[in-house]
C-alpha cells in the first residue's frame, strides 16, 4: 500500500536529480566559451566548490513544498510560494520577474499570468522545467499526473503549448519510475508518453523525437527538435525526451548528452535530471555532483531534509 511518505520520497528523488542537473548545467547555459565546451567534451566538471542552482530548482522547490503540505497541487498557495521565494539572482525570465510583484501586491495569479502575455499565457519552458517531481509523486496514476501537471503549470504558463510541455515532462518522469526495471528503446519510451500530450506543437515535436533514427547524433537532434534556445516548450521538451530516452540508464551520460546540445542547458539538464534520476535512483547521481550542488533550503523540505 503506497503511503504519502512513499510518494514524497519519489518526488524528493526527482527534485535531487533536477537540481543537480540544473546546477551543473548552469555553467554551460548559452555559453560559447571554449573552456566550458572543453568540460562538456571531456566530461569534466568545473572546479568550483559550490554549484548554485537556478530558477528551475527554486520553482521546483515550491512544487515539492506544495505536495509536501497538501498532497496535491493547490494553485493559490503555489502561486504565492513562487512569488514569495522569487530570487532575482537565480536567473528568472522576464515574465516571472513581472509576475511575482503582481502576486505579492495582491493581484489574482490568473490575471497576473495572463496580463504579461496579452491574455494568451506563456508558452515558455518554465512550466516544464519544474514539473518532474509532480510526475514522481503521482507516478502510479498517469491520469493524476496529467491533471496535477496541468495545475502546476497554469499558475504561470497558461498557454496550451506551455501546458503540453509540462504534461509531457511529468508523464516522462512517472514512466521513468514505473519502467525502472525495464529496458526500453528511446522510441518505445517516448511513444508511451505521446497519448497523454495534448494536441500541440509540443506533441508534434515529441513524435519527431521518437522517430529520429537510432544513428542520430546530438547535432541531428538539435537541428530537428531544438535545444531550448528559443526558451519555448516546443523548442525544449522534444529534445529533453530524446536525451532522456537515449541515456535513461545512466544519469551522468544523460546530463552530458543534454549539455552537449547547447542552448538553455540549465533547463534542459534540469528536466532530464528530474526524469532520469527516477530510473537510476540516488545511486545513479554522482556523489561529487550532489555534494557540490548548494544545499536545498529547509523551507521547502520540512522534516524530510
Amino acid at each position: 500500500m503506497l503511503t504519502v511518505s512513499d510518494r514524497l520520497q519519489r518526488a524528493r528523488l526527482s527534485l535531487e536529480g533536477l537540481s543537480v542537473g540544473d546546477a551543473l548545467g548552469g555553467f554551460f547555459e548559452f555559453s560559447n566559451s571554449q573552456a566550458l565546451s572543453h568540460h562538456v567534451r571531456m566530461r569534466t566538471i568545473p572546479d568550483v566548490k559550490t554549484y548554485r542552482f537556478t530558477d528551475d530548482t527554486n520553482m521546483a522547490l515550491s512544487i515539492y513544498d506544495n505536495l509536501r503540505l497538501y498532497e496535491q497541487i493547490r494553485q493559490d498557495e503555489l502561486a504565492l510560494s513562487f512569488a514569495t521565494h522569487f530570487d532575482r539572482g537565480r536567473g528568472y525570465g522576464p515574465s516571472i520577474r513581472r509576475f511575482a510583484p503582481l502576486v505579492l501586491a495582491g493581484k489574482d495569479w490568473r490575471e497576473a499570468a495572463l496580463s504579461v502575455f496579452g491574455g494568451q499565457g506563456s508558452l515558455g519552458n518554465g512550466g516544464a522545467m519544474r514539473v518532474a517531481p509532480v510526475g514522481a509523486y503521482f507516478a502510479d496514476d498517469l491520469d493524476a499526473v496529467v491533471k496535477q501537471a496541468r495545475r502546476s503549470c497554469e499558475v504561470t504558463h497558461a498557454h496550451p503549448e506551455g501546458i503540453a510541455g509540462a504534461v509531457a515532462v511529468a508523464v516522462a518522469a512517472a514512466l521513468a519510475f514505473q519502467l525502472r526495471d525495464t529496458v526500453l528503446s528511446r522510441q518505445a519510451f517516448i511513444e508511451r508518453i505521446l497519448p497523454y500530450i495534448p494536441a500541440s506543437q509540443v506533441l508534434d515535436g515529441c513524435q519527431n523525437a521518437a522517430n529520429l533514427p537510432a544513428s542520430s547524433t546530438v547535432d541531428d537532434a538539435v537541428k530537428q527538435l531544438g535545444n531550448g534556445s528559443r526558451v519555448t516548450a516546443q523548442d525544449t521538451v522534444p529534445f529533453v525526451l530524446w536525451c532522456a530516452g537515449e541515456k535513461m540508464n545512466s544519469y551522468p551520460d544523460a546530463i552530458w548528452l543534454t549539455a552537449s546540445g547547447g542552448g538553455d542547458v540549465d533547463t534542459t539538464c534540469a528536466m532530464v535530471g528530474g526524469i532520469v534520476a527516477l530510473y537510476t535512483g540516488y545511486e545513479g547521481i554522482p556523489s561529487e555532483w550532489l555534494a557540490r550542488r548548494e544545499p536545498l533550503p529547509t523551507w521547502a523540505l520540512g522534516n524530510t531534509v
